[in-house]
């Protein structure tokens, strides 16, 4: 590796952990994001979440995924780049804890359910993107 694409974190993707890793961030976060834009109201009645915010949260899952998506099919990816998704990520996590632990949603159990277990998903992809980022480190 030159040493101008060392200094902007330019890597080869030689393995395929992290393409895997941002490929199945790519997956759930489109399914996801097209539940919520599609379903928001049968969901927001199953899970007691305000239709609003996963009509609100379509908005930003789709457009994620297709950013994540050109990151993890260009041939060489930019160390800035997956720490931006991996970023993301933890906040995604982070904003979804806040939202059961300050009371801003009442959800119905389900809907709890729902909201922790996707966050523990999101922080598991952040941490396998990190492993495969500091793989190709």
């Amino acid at each position: 590796m030159s040493t101008s694409a060392y200094l902007v974190g330019a890597f080869a993707m030689q393995s395929t952990f992290l393409r895997r890793a941002l490929l199945a961030d790519v997956t759930l976060t489109a399914i996801t994001g097209l539940a919520a834009a599609f379903g928001s109201g049968p969901l927001a009645k199953l899970l007691g979440l305000p239709s609003s915010l996963l009509a609100g949260s379509s908005a930003v899952l789709i457009p994620f995924a297709a950013f994540v998506a050109f990151v993890a099919t260009r041939e060489r990816v930019l160390r800035p780049w997956v720490l931006a998704v991996i970023a993301s990520n933890l906040l995604w996590v982070a904003g979804s804890f806040l939202l059961l632990l300050f009371g801003w949603i009442d959800p119905n159990a389900l809907g709890k359910t729902f909201v922790v277990g996707q966050a523990l998903i999101v922080a598991v992809l952040a941490e396998l993107e990190f492993m495969g980022l500091r793989r190709l480190a």
